[in-house]
C-alpha cells in the first residue's frame, strides 16, 4: 500500500527517496479502511488526519440549514482528503468527508507530517507543488462557478475528470458543479 504513496511523492517532488526516507514515510502513514458511507470526518469534529487514497472514492461536503448537501470535493485514487483549515488550525470542521466506495487510505497525523517535512525534503517539495496546484485549481473552479454556463462547467469537468463520471452518481456531480440534477440530466441529453 505504501508503494503507491512513495511513487506519488517521488513523481511530484521530481526526486527519488532514500531507503531511510521511505522508512520514515511508511512509519508515519498508517493504513485505514473505510466502508462505503463511513465517515472520515464529521462536521464539528477537528480534522486530526490527512488521508491519501490508495483505492476507493470519497466526497467532502457541507450540509446547509435546509439539509441540502453541497459537494466541495470528489476524490479517487492518488487524491488527498481532509479539511485543510481544520487540520492546520485545529478548529472544528465545516465539512463531512465520507467514503463513497469501500476505500483504503494511508493517513498521517499533523505532528507526524510536520516532522516528515523536516526529515524528508522530497515530501516538503511534493506538498509545495500540490499546494500550488490546489490554489490554481481552486481559482479556476471559482472562476467557472461565477463565469461559466452550466454546460461549460459540465463539459470541462467531463474532460478533466472522465473517471468521476463512472464512479460518482449524477446528483453528486451536479452538486459539485453547483447545478441541479435536472439541469445536469438535460445537459447530458443535449450532449448525446
Amino acid at each position: 500500500m505504501h508503494e503507491t504513496l512513495l511513487q506519488y511523492i517521488s513523481q511530484y517532488a521530481k526526486s527519488s527517496l532514500t531507503d531511510e526516507e521511505k522508512g520514515l514515510v511508511s512509519t508515519a502513514f498508517l493504513p485505514k479502511k473505510l466502508r462505503k458511507k463511513q465517515y472520515f470526518l464529521q462536521e464539528g469534529g477537528v480534522c486530526k488526519h490527512f488521508g491519501f487514497i490508495v483505492h476507493g472514492a470519497m466526497r467532502q461536503y457541507s450540509v446547509d440549514e435546509k439539509g441540502i448537501e453541497h459537494v466541495v470535493q470528489l476524490a479517487t485514487e492518488n487524491w488527498w482528503v481532509g479539511d485543510r483549515e481544520s487540520y492546520l488550525m485545529l478548529t472544528p470542521s465545516l465539512y463531512n468527508i465520507d467514503a463513497w466506495e469501500e476505500t483504503n487510505l494511508l493517513i498521517v497525523e499533523r505532528a507526524d507530517l510536520l516532522n516528515l517535512f523536516q526529515e524528508v525534503p522530497a515530501l516538503a517539495l511534493m506538498a509545495r507543488e500540490m499546494d500550488n496546484r490546489n490554489a490554481m485549481a481552486s481559482q479556476r473552479r471559482l472562476n467557472a462557478a461565477i463565469s461559466f454556463s452550466a454546460e461549460k462547467r459540465y463539459s470541462d469537468f467531463a474532460k478533466d475528470h472522465p473517471e468521476f463520471l463512472q464512479r460518482f452518481p449524477q446528483h453528486l456531480i451536479a452538486s459539485y458543479l453547483g447545478i441541479t440534477k435536472e439541469t445536469l440530466s438535460r445537459i447530458r441529453k443535449q450532449l448525446m
